[in-house]
């Protein structure tokens, strides 16, 4: 009855905040301001430095999830990346025009990740029909589905995480991510049945270099993970996993 939590990251820094924080997961990544793309070697090496299985987005490029046969081969190679550096799997995801995902190419990066945990990350959220999706993703082998619902925030997409949650019935992972906090984790909790959360715990960085911010080095709206957002989240599934336990 444990509830767990993935911590989305993309800086080193924000790596060691939400392993200290308790995250019983990493997703890394790069560019969270987008979505995540693909960790550089470097970071994944760094993840790999640690007990607490890490999985890396394998994803080449900001916007959608149609992807050219070159984009296709990069994703091969980074996917032979993850497996060198030693990360427990991948998140991935390809959509077709029609937002429909793409079953061709995620069979065939599936086959060539094989080894690899996988999770079908938010395409899902683009497919006009997120029940038959589902079924695609656990023919195609995938563990998780990290989805809010087909909305920005998780806590917006109730219904369709349920609906999910009912269908997958334990035969795949069903994991809310998308605007995530401790505050309104147990709405989403109690309302879904699932069993881990994905949040980026990220907040706005204390101190932003004006000098860097006038040439373009860093935004304003800046972010990175905090320890203490994760701190707080862990908290928070801990207590509902204590009351879960005594409940039985």
């Amino acid at each position: 009855m444990r509830l767990n939590l993935e911590v989305a990251v993309d800086s080193p820094s924000g790596f060691k905040a939400a392993i200290a924080g308790g995250a019983q997961r990493i997703e890394l990544c790069t560019a969270l301001s987008v979505g995540g793309l693909t960790p550089s070697a470097g970071l994944m090496r760094l993840a790999s430095e640690t007990a607490t299985p890490v999985r890396a987005m394998i994803r080449p490029r900001l916007g959608g999830f149609v992807y050219t046969p070159t984009e296709y081969d990069v994703m091969r190679r980074d996917i032979d990346a993850v497996r060198e550096a030693g990360l427990a799997g991948i998140v991935i995801g390809a959509s077709l025009m029609t937002g429909e995902l793409d079953a061709d190419l995620l069979h065939r990066l599936a086959d060539h990740a094989q080894g690899l945990d996988m999770a079908l990350h938010r395409a899902i959220d683009l497919t006009p029909d997120p029940l038959g999706a589902l079924e695609t993703a656990i023919a195609l082998g995938f563990d998780t589905i990290l989805t809010s619902g087909r909305t920005p925030r998780a806590i917006d997409g109730l219904e369709t995480l349920r609906a999910l949650t009912a269908q997958a019935a334990n035969r795949i992972e069903i994991m809310p991510g998308g605007g995530i906090t401790a505050d309104n984790a147990q709405q989403i909790l109690e309302a879904t049945g699932v069993r881990w959360l994905h949040a980026s715990c990220a907040e706005p960085l204390p101190v932003i270099d004006k000098a860097e911010l006038r040439l373009g080095f860093v935004t304003p709206d800046a972010r990175d993970t905090s320890h203490t957002a994760v701190l707080r989240l862990t908290e928070v599934l801990g207590d509902l996993s204590r009351r879960l336990k005594s409940a039985i």
